[in-house]
């Protein structure tokens, strides 16, 4: 196992505020800079990640098609029990700082994010990620998604797109990314997952240096047997609910 300086990690822990619009559009500017950094895996490079990339996507497309007929009648419900849109699209940062828009099944009230001012105070979480175990905003058939995971599966969009990988490190918000130290930006390196070390491994229940060093693990330490090893603990971690909120 590769060991990642927990020290210098914690030395550049932030803190959760609020950032202006301008500080979170400065991410795009990491992009020179991450470019820059030395790749920490030399498997990262070649036609390794090339041929993930493309099994991942082919394999997702035929997840979708399957799966078109399950996402219409979650897509009802949530329309039927909660004013607002059935698909919720939220920035995020990927692949060496690229902005994308990341699909999930509506689980908040609709307009959530402009009352975040209004309860970051009940934040449970520490450095930069904003969690409630029991969010106000959540509706009620949204809580349910989000103890079974069932609210990321329109992700799988995001991966025949090819701004996700099915495994991967948390896609990350544009305002968290802003409060980055430079060590903690190496998770950049790699597409963000629909599933990693960090959803494997207790989710929420992780502290922020906890879910920092797996996601640099996983940079540092790549591969395909990787891969398969967090597809398998993907589907106990799912049916244990552990973290899921």
């Amino acid at each position: 196992m590769t060991n990642v300086d927990l020290d210098q990690t914690a030395a550049e822990t932030p803190v959760l505020r609020l950032v202006s619009a301008e500080e979170a559009a400065g991410v795009i500017d990491l992009r020179d800079s991450l470019a820059a950094q030395p790749v920490a895996n030399a498997r990262l490079r070649g036609w390794m990640p090339k041929a993930k990339s493309l099994l991942e996507r082919s394999l997702t497309a035929v997840a979708l098609v399957l799966l078109a007929v399950p996402f219409l009648l979650i897509a009802a419900v949530v329309r039927l029990t909660s004013p607002g849109p059935a698909l919720f699209r939220q920035q995020r940062v990927g692949l060496n700082g690229r902005i994308f828009d990341v699909y999930k099944f509506r689980t908040m009230v609709n307009g959530a994010d402009d009352l975040i001012d209004q309860i970051i105070d009940l934040n449970e979480h520490d450095g930069v990620l904003f969690k409630i175990k029991n969010d106000p905003r959540c509706t009620r058939f949204g809580k349910w998604l989000r103890r079974h995971s069932i609210d990321e599966m329109p992700q799988l969009i995001n991966v025949v797109r090819g701004e996700m990988s099915l495994i991967g490190p948390r896609p990350a918000l544009p305002t968290e990314v802003a409060q980055y130290g430079a060590d903690t930006c190496r998770r950049l390196q790699v597409k963000p997952g629909l599933t990693g070390l960090w959803q494997v491994s207790g989710r929420s229940n992780l502290s922020w240096d906890e879910s920092v060093r797996l996601d640099l693990r996983y940079v540092e330490e790549w591969s395909p047997l990787l891969d398969v090893k967090i597809l398998l603990r993907t589907v106990p971690a799912v049916v244990s609910r552990k973290g899921a909120y």
